[in-house]
């Protein structure tokens, strides 16, 4: 997992949205979803301090104090934060090293100077969780309890309110009802700079507070993506009261279009992650910002204004009713300013009132002010009036502005009303702008707002780039829950390059691999994991497997102490021993083993299914009633099925045989094993067509499986297809040439086709191979004719 000293690092837009989103789910107690972000995190840049605070406070937070030691204790020659020295000292008493703790702390006690990274900062944590958080935690709850209706629920309803829940996800995998990807985490487009003299303002995004974690928009019933579409119009909003701020104005619903891109009161502005210091709102500040659509605000102001929708000026002595008409042509404008702007209209409700009152008793400061803009042409005039003339006129403008509330009986200006937005036109027919409105550009926007463009994209890029990997990951859960690996395979294709040199998805190729039966890439994968993260506990129980139907006893021992030091608690560990002595022929320190870890982990099914397939030979009850604890802990464990399947073959129950095959190969359609065992029960009902149907199936999925290539030509010759029998039983040759079996059924098809010279050598060499088997072949010479087939049950 090493990175080319030429890429760059990473955002620090995104570095901010990666901490705040893991520490939420830290503090939410979602321990396995801050765990998978906290890794994406640290692969994008393992260069990045931060990174990896935040990943080894996970994996400490998780229970693997080894990894995170590993994570911080880098070798001399690296430099070493104290943030490091902090979190080691953590890890070092956690693993009992009290004298290593105490001298990392001494390190970071000397060091006065060090500034935290931004993990590490203080920060605003919520001591309760919210809705999203409370509805996983119910998921799981009701998984345990074999609840999967109820669980798929709540799950759902928790990726509704927030889909960056990975647990969630993991939940509906686990059921195995899960949606289409796009429908549930429906494709984003990647967002665009936002340029100068471009209409409306961009889609909202994500927010990543510090209470909660991207929380979506309010007004979408707490679903960002849910139901999404350009140009999306909202119905019309119910009436409230005009002088109300908490409740929904009906000044601000003007136009329905405003409505589908109005943003949450509830969402903070700015969200970026080192903000530009920002102004107080002093006397030369009392108007706020410019809105960002200048050209577009100046075209409808000037459209509004020759219907009449807008006074010639504030103080023309009509009825204040016309006040009121005049405000949603002041709405229609506001509709292209930024969500910035009106969250700090919203903040600043008195700012409107105070230009009310400038507007009225000011006339030369608003014809100061429309001196700024000129509404004729693109280019805007420098502004010459001194900070002074602007400090003067707005204290003047603020004295004449009380006196004239005090005359005023009409309504309250709203925020982002007429006053907020726009000043009175001049005689001249200009445009007007804000006089505290920063100095503009040639392209039409003032550098603030360039900043605040700017900073937008980034934060919406941040986003993206998180919740793409999100998506791209789950494409490859999904397939792997479905036992679709080869489109596992085919998705962990599509991750970025750092992702895929990740353990956690090297881990998932491991697995994809094993399933299809491709052992040693499924080593190769198991052994890279073993390289990026060598005190990893997950996922070994496989890897134990596997080396046990490799039958390398040494490096399966290797792995089972190594497991064993590490956790002894972890059901992996002892998983791992028990494979060892399995392969060994311990059947009863086997047993023993698989029992030490279904007592660690009630809900571990793996070890119920060991226990089952070792007592199978010995206590067929027994072992039924271990793959039956299996389903209960976990109810698509397709190896519990298949046990359950070969117990009740033995007992010759081919009914309850073909039913348990069938259930395992649901949950697992292109496995060859299950599909061939389907096909074997299928064989002793004497359906050979539904048998040779099935077996052809089997093979398509795995050319390479013998014992399924096999079936199939006793299939074949029972329906006196030699000619394609012969194919199967060659191909076996070549690959098993000691198997007498195959050389039998390979003689037997040579006496039914005639050849009589292979015959006999072909017998010579079962005697040779297997030389008890003299009576069997006695029989076959004798009672097996050319062109004449009998069905050999052996």
């Amino acid at each position: 997992m090493q990175r080319d000293p030429a890429t760059p690092p990473i955002s620090p837009y995104l570095c901010q949205r990666y901490s705040t989103l893991i520490w939420s789910l830290l503090d939410a107690g979602l321990q396995r979803s801050a765990y998978f972000y906290a890794e994406r995190y640290f692969v994008e840049d393992i260069r990045n301090h931060d990174a990896r605070h935040l990943y080894a406070t996970v994996l400490l937070e998780t229970g693997q104090p080894h990894s995170a030691h590993r994570l911080v204790n880098l070798p001399a020659k690296d430099a070493r934060c104290t943030g490091c020295f902090n979190i080691l000292a953590k890890c070092c008493m956690k693993l009992g090293r009290h004298r290593q703790a105490r001298e990392a702390l001494e390190i970071c006690l000397r060091d006065r100077t060090y500034t935290p990274t931004e993990s590490m900062r203080p920060r605003t944590a919520s001591s309760y969780p919210d809705a999203a958080a409370l509805s996983c935690q119910a998921g799981d709850s009701a998984l345990k309890g074999n609840l999967h209706e109820s669980a798929a629920m709540s799950y759902r309803h928790a990726l509704a309110l927030n889909p960056m829940l990975w647990e969630a996800f993991e939940g509906l995998c686990a059921i195995g009802d899960i949606p289409l990807i796009d429908n549930l985490f429906p494709p984003r487009p990647e967002p665009v700079l936002q340029k100068p003299g471009e209409e409306g303002p961009s889609r909202p995004v994500p927010v990543a507070t510090g209470a909660g974690f991207f929380t979506p928009d309010a007004g979408n019933a707490g679903n960002l993506f849910r139901d999404w579409k350009p140009g999306l119009k909202a119905m019309d909003a119910p009436a409230g009261p005009r002088d109300s701020i908490a409740t929904a104005d009906s000044s601000f619903y003007g136009e329905p279009s405003f409505q589908a891109i109005r943003p949450s009161r509830s969402q903070p502005a700015n969200l970026t992650v080192h903000p530009p210091a920002v102004r107080p709102l002093s006397s030369a500040d009392e108007a706020g910002p410019v809105t960002k659509k200048l050209r577009s605000t100046t075209h409808l102001f000037k459209s509004s204004k020759s219907t009449g929708a807008l006074p010639a000026a504030a103080g023309d002595g009509r009825p204040k009713s016309s006040k009121a008409r005049a405000r949603p042509a002041l709405t229609n404008a506001n509709l292209f300013s930024s969500p910035g702007r009106l969250a700090q209209i919203a903040a600043a409700p008195s700012r409107s009132t105070t230009m009310l009152g400038a507007s009225k008793a000011a006339p030369s400061a608003a014809t100061r002010r429309s001196t700024r803009l000129q509404s004729t042409g693109s280019k805007l005039a420098p502004s010459k009036t001194t900070t002074r003339d602007r400090r003067r006129a707005t204290t003047k403008t603020r004295s004449q502005s009380q006196q004239s509330q005090s005359h005023d009986s009409g309504l309250e200006e709203e925020p982002g009303g007429a006053s907020s937005a726009f000043a009175p036109a001049s005689p001249g027919g200009q445009g007007t702008q804000s006089e505290t409105s920063p100095p503009s550009t040639a392209g039409g926007w003032t550098a603030e707002q360039q900043r605040a463009a700017e900073e937008q994209y980034q934060v919406e890029l941040a986003d993206y780039q998180i919740y793409d990997v999100m998506r791209k990951f789950a494409a490859a859960v999904r397939a792997m829950a479905l036992y679709d690996c080869r489109l596992c395979l085919n998705e962990l294709e599509r991750l970025p390059p750092q992702q895929q040199r990740s353990a956690s998805v090297m881990a998932l190729v491991g697995k994809a691999h094993y399933e299809l039966g491709q052992y040693p890439a499924a080593e190769r994968a198991f052994e890279a994991v073993r390289i990026l993260e060598p005190y990893r506990v997950s996922d070994m129980e496989f890897y134990s497997t596997l080396l046990w139907h490799l039958q390398k006893g040494i490096k399966l021992s290797f792995l089972a102490q190594e497991m064993l030091s590490i956790d002894p608690k972890s059901p992996q560990a002892w998983i791992a021993v028990g494979n060892c002595f399995s392969l060994q022929k311990e059947k009863t320190q086997a047993l023993t083993c698989f029992r030490r870890a279904a007592q660690l982990d009630p809900m571990c099914a793996y070890a119920y299914t060991l226990s089952g397939h070792e007592s199978i030979d010995e206590d067929v009850n027994k072992a039924i009633s271990f793959f039956q604890s299996a389903l209960r802990a976990d109810a698509r464990h397709y190896n519990a099925w298949y046990g359950l399947g070969t117990c009740y073959m033995r007992m010759s129950k081919l009914r309850l045989a073909d039913y348990h095959f069938r259930k395992a190969s649901d949950i697992h359609p292109q496995n060859a094993v299950l599909l061939g065992c389907v096909g074997m029960v299928r064989e002793r009902y004497m359906k050979y067509d539904e048998a040779l149907e099935l077996f052809s199936k089997a093979i398509q999925y795995s050319p390479e499986n013998a014992l399924v290539r096999y079936h199939r030509a006793k299939i074949l010759i029972a329906l006196k297809r030699y000619k394609e029998a012969l194919e199967d039983l060659l191909y076996l040759k070549r690959t098993a040439p000691e198997e007498s079996n195959v050389l039998f059924q390979l003689a037997k098809v040579y006496r039914l086709l005639g050849d009589n010279v292979k015959f006999t050598q072909l017998l010579a060499e079962v005697r040779d191979v297997a030389p008890k088997s003299l009576a069997k072949i006695r029989k076959l010479a004798e009672s097996i004719k050319p062109q004449e087939e009998v069905m050999d049950q052996g």
